[in-house]
């Protein structure tokens, strides 16, 4: 089987070179910077144009960054490809537009799965993300193997159903990264030290894997993204579309977006999700953390 990897970001880099090292797949990848091409091939993948992956992979698998790219990306995939073809869009894509996509795989004798992902930098790295899937069962288990190369894949339903269980992954965990950072300027605010703060509560409700991951980002400054604030503020967007669509309000994913989108006016978006924490330095007048602290 030839599998196709389109997008290899901070995210898709590492799950690409999974497959690679987990799959008995020949793994075609492709990025638009150099520099992820270059590391794809160290690792034994084979370098190809998207032409040649839409013409050539039975399988396609993509995790891309914006709805534009997607829609061209899938609907390349179904014009160049041949019935009984697989889909596999790994990114996070709003529920209509995969539903409307699906259906045009469908026409062409293809199969679409929305396969959002959840689990940052490390996870991907890992082999460990969380992989929550929609559209035709007997796709799902047909690709299955290849999903588990690089994380936990669930079937949770039909066309559209990953993204929306997408949604209510990053609405969740959207609000717990805006209490973590709301929470750790109070601490500095109230000058207690926040290392102590993160040992004496990490076992406590407040902690588990996120909580791991973020807190000492926090506390040492380290704002490299695991993952980007612009990449989440897609999903809480698109949330917040479907909620209008369904008629609901959402008043805690309201709060979230609006954090997010102070980031993005600073022109911090592109920075790591706890970043976050400098929303609630500039409104307490604080600083949370040292840059010059050392990690464990």
């Amino acid at each position: 089987m030839k599998v196709g990897f389109l997008g290899m970001g901070v995210m898709g880099l590492p799950m690409a070179k999974n497959l690679l090292k987990k799959s008995n797949c020949s793994i075609l990848g492709y990025d638009v910077k150099d520099a992820q091409r270059e590391s794809f091939a160290a690792a034994g993948g084979t370098v190809a144009e998207p032409e040649e992956i839409y013409r050539s992979c039975d399988v396609i698998m993509q995790i891309l960054p914006t709805h534009a790219i997607i829609r061209d990306s899938v609907e390349k995939a179904i014009q160049f490809g041949k019935p009984g073809r697989l889909i596999v869009d790994l990114s996070s894509t709003a529920p209509d537009i995969i539903q409307d996509l699906y259906q045009q795989a469908k026409k062409a004798g293809m199969s679409l799965l929305d396969s959002p992902i959840s689990g940052g930098n490390p996870m991907a790295a890992a082999g460990t993300l969380a992989i929550m899937t929609g559209g035709d069962r007997e796709a799902f288990e047909a690709v299955k193997p290849l999903l588990e190369c690089m994380g936990h894949p669930v079937y949770v339903g039909g066309p559209g159903s990953g993204s929306v269980t997408k949604l209510v992954n990053n609405m969740v965990a959207g609000a717990y990264l805006v209490a973590m950072a709301e929470g750790y300027a109070f601490a500095a605010k109230a000058g207690i030290d926040l290392q102590t703060t993160f040992e004496a509560t990490r076992c406590g409700f407040a902690g588990g894997p996120l909580y791991e991951n973020k807190i000492p980002k926090l506390i040492h400054r380290d704002y490299e993204p695991g993952a980007r604030i612009a990449v989440h503020r897609k999903d809480i967007v698109n949330a917040k579309h479907y909620a209008h669509y369904l008629g609901v309000d959402t008043p805690m994913t309201d709060v979230v977006l609006h954090v997010m989108d102070w980031m993005q006016d600073h022109g911090l978006i592109d920075e790591d999700q706890i970043a976050m924490v400098k929303y609630y330095e500039e409104k307490m007048g604080t600083t949370a953390g040292h840059s010059d602290c050392v990690s464990d």
